[in-house]
């Protein structure tokens, strides 16, 4: 079975791991700051705090925005459901914006849509999340322009996006947003085997960052409430939690970031083979715009038809000749928990749309021509 993402781990990886399990410091210790810092130059911003998960990192992120009880945050119904759970973990209540079905992302206009909506009847979200699809950024510069407007923050999900740019810029450099969430999950750009980063320009944020990670507690002296005890003292100053990436995990991601260059040149060109071979047929693949280099986590098609039945039938086909092909993702809106809050079918038809013609196609640095050769032949008898 060919699948659709695979991490791609090489000796060099796998001596970093063995090395800090012969050091002094398993959990975190000098390896999380030093992968820190090779995040935050890699996207040319100030701060990064690294978590054992992009879930984790989507919460303190939320957390440090002070979203709680009576805020409201928005976010794309195409996703996984982490990105919309994270405002509730903070008591916040959650809803969404349609995405655009030829990109899948947060559609600018349909969100400038529902602010003026929002506006008019005291809903205004306090948090927005556009979430990168694929690894393709979401228009950043027109959503960070509404956010002056409605007096909003922004949280990048970009958990498929490492090493995209957008109008030039990286993916984290947090120019357009308040923070930006990456991924280090095995099916990842890079990965840490799980394990997640929340990047930003804001120091005050980076420390409340810190402190939702590691059990709202401080060891600075200065910063405590009463004198010092002594050199062992700390102070719980926030109810936090136990989010802390290992040093065993941050090993293997600074290893990782050594190849992402590597990584992202090579699912281009599979990105772009695929490209060619569904050209003049009846499959629409989703076009960054002239503006966005993107990162191609995924490489997503559309079927020509938005039929849930024959949607089925394409995906089990696939997966009957050995390609296992998959789908990013059921709308968030649609999952039972998300309907017991009140959301019904119909809300965001294209999101909806969109679920009943995607496709992700096999994508990883260690696809050969062979094997992509085998998906795309079985791709055009089916279609």
């Amino acid at each position: 079975m060919i699948p659709y993402g695979k991490q791609s781990i090489d000796q060099a990886d796998i001596d970093a791991v063995v090395d800090v399990l012969k050091s002094d410091f398993l959990t975190q210790g000098p390896q999380v700051s030093n992968f820190e810092q090779i995040i935050t130059r890699f996207c040319g911003v100030k701060d990064g705090v690294a978590v054992n998960s992009a879930t984790s990192a989507l919460h303190i992120a939320c957390l440090a925005l002070n979203v709680g009880k009576d805020d409201i945050v928005w976010t794309s119904p195409i996703t996984f459901v982490a990105t919309a759970n994270c405002a509730l973990y903070c008591g916040a209540q959650i809803d969404f914006v349609d995405i655009d079905i030829d990109s899948g992302n947060m559609s600018s206009q349909k969100l400038e849509e529902k602010l003026i909506w929002a506006e008019k009847n005291n809903l205004l979200p306090k948090v927005v999340i556009p979430v990168h699809i694929a690894g393709q950024s979401c228009d950043m510069e027109a959503i960070y322009n509404l956010a002056k407007k409605y007096n909003f923050k922004i949280i990048e999900d970009a958990s498929h996006a490492i090493g995209g740019k957008y109008k030039q810029h990286m993916v984290g450099s947090c120019r357009f947003s308040d923070i930006t969430i990456f991924s280090f999950h095995p099916v990842k750009i890079v990965t840490s085997a799980e394990g997640g980063i929340a990047v930003t320009n804001n120091k005050t944020l980076a420390k409340r960052l810190k402190l939702f990670r590691n059990h709202g507690i401080i060891n600075n002296a200065d910063e405590m409430t009463e004198t010092s005890h002594g050199p062992w003292y700390y102070q719980q100053q926030e109810l936090g939690y136990n989010y802390r990436m290992t040093d065993i995990q941050a090993a293997l991601g600074s290893s990782q970031m050594k190849k992402i260059n590597l990584f992202i040149n090579k699912r281009n060109q599979l990105a772009q083979r695929y490209n060619e071979a569904f050209a003049n047929t009846a499959i629409n693949h989703l076009k960054p715009r002239e503006y966005i280099d993107s990162a191609y986590h995924l490489y997503l098609i559309l079927l020509p038809n938005n039929n849930r039945e024959s949607h089925k039938s394409f995906v089990t086909a696939l997966r009957d000749r050995e390609v296992f092909a998959q789908i990013h993702y059921i709308p968030v809106h649609l999952q039972p928990y998300y309907k017991n809050l009140g959301f019904k079918e119909g809300t965001f038809p294209s999101a909806e749309e969109y679920y009943n013609r995607v496709v992700s196609l096999p994508l990883y640095p260690d696809l050969s021509n062979e094997q992509q050769d085998k998906v795309i032949n079985n791709v055009l008898e089916l279609i």
